[in-house]
């Protein structure tokens, strides 16, 4: 294990303070890329020991920059596949193809399930758009992505997962997401049209699990994210979700264990979306920012990620934060 950094508030990141962890923990800042303040706020939070880990958009308007943040600041980097929000970035798709409307736009996110399941999508274009995305990944951070997962969970959809699994599996990218959380259907406060599309999300997660483990890719045991978005993010939702990860039993996982253990430790990724709002028609993938890349929400996260009490609920909890690189 190569813990780059210590769990924050057991002192300065320094792992051998940190006791026996009971959980290591991927913090994924999402969307790196998406506009400057995004990519701000992001780095912001990764320097106060808020996130761990950061999923880039390659076709984001401020990609080159994420990356070139990622190399000066040494913050472990994926790729968030993207086919539904801006503009393909293998040229021959940005014309005329199955994953752009009239505007040369992907579908977004409800519209690229909807032709999904019109059986309108070209799978052969899909795994051509994800292999230039890993591409152009390539090119502006010298490396392969240390992990894929996809923007809006296209990653998991019908079809897609097979197409993804494949491409994911050929390039030897070892880590992906699965985003299954416990306690999702316990959650009082969340809008019934949240909960009516991540059940949907969690059903197409459960179909993708069989597929991503006939191609032998990994995953951590517990994925959390879904319960602590945007306002819902609290020090007590993530207490609660930490509680529900740290129920988990580790043996029972497809991920791959944490190594030179005595006892079974817990491996889990926070999916987050740290930064400050988005200026109008600064950022996005080519069609400007979306409302919730421009609300407060992005602001709210960053601000609960830095909170001392956040880094001492780690400490007290024993959960290490760390990379993907380190499970």
């Amino acid at each position: 294990m190569s813990i780059y950094k210590e769990d924050i508030m057991c002192s300065k990141w320094r792992p051998a303070i940190m006791p026996q962890p009971r959980m290591m923990l991927v913090v994924t800042g999402d969307d790196f890329g998406y506009c400057p303040r995004r990519n701000q706020g992001i780095v912001d939070c990764f320097q106060a020991g808020g996130i761990s880990n950061v999923s880039l958009l390659v076709n984001g308007s401020a990609a080159k920059q994420a990356a070139d943040l990622a190399k000066r600041h040494n913050i472990p980097i994926g790729l968030h596949a993207n086919l539904s929000e801006g503009i393909p970035v293998c040229q021959s798709l940005q014309q005329s193809s199955t994953l752009i409307n009239q505007h040369g736009f992907f579908h977004g996110k409800m519209g690229f399930r909807q032709a999904l399941k019109r059986g309108e999508v070209s799978m052969k274009q899909v795994e051509l758009e994800l292999r230039a995305q890993v591409g152009l990944f390539v090119e502006l951070n010298g490396h392969l992505p240390e992990h894929m997962d996809g923007h809006q969970h296209v990653h998991v959809l019908p079809e897609v997962r097979e197409v993804f699994a494949k491409v994911v599996s050929d390039l030897r990218i070892p880590y992906t997401r699965v985003p299954v959380e416990p306690g999702l259907y316990s959650c009082p406060w969340m809008p019934a049209h949240l909960h009516k599309f991540y059940k949907q999300v969690e059903k197409d997660a459960l179909d993708a699990i069989p597929v991503f483990r006939r191609h032998g890719i990994r995953w951590p045991d517990v994925y959390l994210g879904l319960t602590t978005m945007g306002q819902n993010m609290s020090i007590p939702s993530l207490h609660r979700a930490l509680s529900y990860a740290l129920a988990a039993d580790p043996s029972s996982s497809t991920s791959s264990s944490v190594q030179g253990s005595h006892q079974p430790v817990v491996t889990a990724e926070l999916m987050v979306h740290p930064g400050y709002p988005s200026h109008p028609k600064e950022g996005g993938c080519g069609e400007g920012p979306d409302d919730f890349s421009q609300s407060a929400d992005r602001q709210h996260e960053l601000s609960v990620l830095k909170d001392p009490s956040v880094l001492a609920l780690y400490c007290q909890e024993r959960v290490q934060l760390c990379a993907f690189r380190d499970l």
